[in-house]
């Protein structure tokens, strides 16, 4: 009898329903990070001024990331995932931007700012990397698709980060460097590091190399936040499980988007992205009590441009082409 699951595999993973809703799910995870940064910070004790104990929480969460990562992969595979002896270069510029600098960034921002704003401010990732595509990595040319979805979505983002007059107390004001001026360059290094992850991926696999760089990245957050002084203090049992939890969002969402993207066209899949900050400013609503900002209408905008954004620069060729026929026939 033969073994049909090799076969069957990208059948199943190329159905649409099976693609929305995976995507949904890793969307659901990614959006769920800054509620639970947030209420990780209440959790262990960590004030907002408090660098070293953050630092120290992303270190701990992403060390167990990677060890996530690298399990599952090493199960797939069937062996331990360890990289080539020129890859340990890769493994390094990757955990110093994708892991160490964005996520002291990332962390800083949310102990300054609200979830709900935090969710939206991230989304600028998308757009960054299509600059740095475009014009640091030439990857791909600048399209009209791609120069409109980047204004909407860059607009939608100042209108979250200035503060809209009328916005809630959770907003309560004006941009600021510490809240979403390193959410802003958290996005761009994030941005950075999946430039330089399609570079190195063609000399590496993609698995071996963000599983090492969680692993890396991690330990060296640790450390930095144990050295200087950085402590946790547990308020209750639900720390450790929010730890786990958010090492496998990480960890899972990485691993699902990754087989999308493996049995389907890219732009198939990152147009699905515009889940990621619509589930983000839900859960925040939901679970960090932020409802009030949350579906103010100047919040509402901003969530629209920047979804809107993100659906209009990862659409296909093919379908932008198709469009500029049908307008030339209207």
């Amino acid at each position: 009898m033969k073994d049909t699951t090799q076969k069957n595999a990208p059948v199943l993973w190329e159905k649409l329903p099976v693609v929305i809703l995976t995507a949904f799910f890793c969307c659901t995870l990614w959006g769920s990070a800054s509620p639970s940064i947030k209420i990780g910070y209440q959790l262990f004790g960590i004030g907002a001024d408090d660098t070293p104990a953050r630092i120290l929480f992303a270190g701990i969460r992403f060390t167990v990331a990677g060890l996530m990562v690298l399990a599952a992969g090493s199960a797939a595979a069937k062996k331990p995932l360890v990289p080539k002896r020129t890859s340990w270069r890769y493994v390094l510029v990757l955990a110093l931007c994708q892991t160490v600098i964005q996520y002291i960034f990332f962390y800083m921002g949310l102990a300054h700012t609200s979830g709900v704003r935090g969710s939206i401010v991230n989304a600028a990732g998308t757009f960054f990397s299509i600059f740095l595509s475009v014009f640091a990595f030439r990857f791909e040319k600048l399209t009209r698709n791609k120069v409109i979805g980047s204004i909407l979505g860059f607009v939608g983002v100042a209108i979250i980060v200035s503060g809209g007059q009328g916005i809630a107390a959770a907003a309560k004001g004006s941009f600021t460097l510490q809240g979403e001026g390193a959410l802003l360059l958290a996005a761009f290094s994030s941005a950075l590091a999946g430039c330089l992850i399609k570079r190195y991926s063609q000399r590496e696999d993609p698995v071996t190399l963000s599983g090492w760089q969680f692993l890396l990245g991690g330990l060296v957050m640790t450390a930095l936040g144990a050295a200087a002084g950085g402590k946790l203090h547990p308020q209750g049992s639900l720390g450790i499980p929010l730890l786990f939890y958010m090492g496998f969002i990480s960890a899972g969402a990485y691993t699902f988007w990754g087989i999308l993207l493996k049995y389907n066209p890219v732009s198939r899949v990152s147009v699905l992205g515009f889940i990621n900050p619509v589930m983000g400013v839900l859960l925040s609503a939901l679970f960090l009590h932020e409802g009030t900002e949350a579906f103010h209408g100047i919040t509402i905008l901003a969530l629209l441009l920047v979804c809107l954004g993100i659906a209009i620069v990862n659409r296909s060729p093919a379908e932008e082409k198709k469009s500029a026929v049908d307008a030339e026939r209207a």
